[in-house]
């Protein structure tokens, strides 16, 4: 009988920490960049006049050791509301070898922690050498994580954070180590900054061209879906673009999609520059800009590391299944 072991949201935050989890993300990047892992287009369920949807990632690595990862995630965007995560749902591990599924683990922890990790990684490859600023627009789950992440690759001497909603802001302020200022508006919050992360629910710009500095680096992670953008026009159409992935970012990405912009503006995946196949940033005043839509790379990379850990800590609910 199958051993299906359950792991936590608590499990799965003890057992990823944020900076072995950029390292994941850097290795499973240059992987997907180099063929060794491979992933359709996420599957949306979208039902008529509901605000909610379900995707559905599913991956498969087949070096050095095959496995199969599925993640069902479902977003609910009024959850933040109610105080609980808009990202619910799990991950599957599978057996590369007999398809015998091994691991369930939150979806909604991995999604947190691989998320803002992969946004340090594209902070590493792509902003200046000398960034010390920092900016975060929005005041959820994802401005957290990002808080937690972004300090790994750059040491940032100041940071600022705005919300649509204050308070949330103020809350997310006081719970992070970084010493972090609120800001009374988007543009107070970016001005000067060398990086800036979008982590909002909006569906209409929440950053113009004209509020950033010269050289900087922008991490766009709120939008996911094509009728939601968080970026002008100008500040997408002046950048150098990057992505996780073309495939992802040609049909599901809103501020690519609503500017308008061709193929040929899509400088390289960041898999590509890890992989040392493309060029990132070519000169300090370089704008760039790194669309994040998430993959199902991602969480399999993830899963496939908490599992490991759990089964040599001894760690889960082991389940006959």
């Amino acid at each position: 009988m199958t051993e299906l072991l359950v792991l936590s949201h608590d499990d799965v935050r003890r057992l990823l920490p944020m900076d072995e989890c950029i390292e994941l993300m850097d290795a499973v990047l240059s992987d997907l960049a180099r063929g060794r892992v491979w992933q359709p287009l996420r599957f949306v369920i979208r039902p008529p006049e509901e605000p909610t949807l379900m995707g559905l990632m599913p991956a498969h690595r087949s070096e050095p050791q095959p496995a199969y990862g599925l993640k069902a995630i479902c977003i609910f965007p009024e959850n933040p509301a109610r105080g609980l995560d808009a990202h619910q749902g799990g991950v599957f591990l599978f057996d590369g070898e007999t398809g015998e599924p091994r691991a369930l683990l939150d979806g909604s922890a991995v999604t947190a922690v691989r998320t803002a990790a992969v946004s340090a990684v594209a902070t590493r490859a792509l902003a200046r050498e000398d960034a010390n600023e920092l900016a975060i627009l929005g005041a959820g789950v994802q401005a957290r994580s990002h808080l937690e992440a972004l300090p790994h690759v750059r040491s940032f001497e100041r940071a600022r954070i705005w919300s649509r909603t204050p308070d949330h802001a103020r809350e997310v302020a006081t719970e992070v180590r970084l010493e972090v200022e609120v800001a009374e508006s988007a543009e107070a919050a970016v001005n000067g900054a060398d990086v800036i992360v979008t982590a909002t629910t909006s569906h209409e710009p929440v950053l113009e061209r004209a509020w950033l500095a010269t050289g900087a680096h922008v991490n766009a992670v709120g939008s996911s879906i094509p009728t939601a953008r968080e970026l002008d026009d100008k500040t997408m159409a002046e950048a150098a673009l990057f992505c996780d992935a073309r495939e992802s970012l040609v049909n599901e990405a809103g501020d690519y999609l609503l500017a308008g912009l061709g193929e040929e503006s899509i400088r390289a995946e960041l898999g590509e520059v890890l992989a040392g196949s493309a060029e990132g940033r070519r000169d300090p005043e370089e704008l760039t800009v790194f669309k994040s839509l998430g993959l199902g790379v991602e969480d399999l990379a993830a899963a496939e590391h908490v599992y490991e850990r759990a089964r040599a800590e001894g760690v889960g609910s082991a389940v006959p299944f």
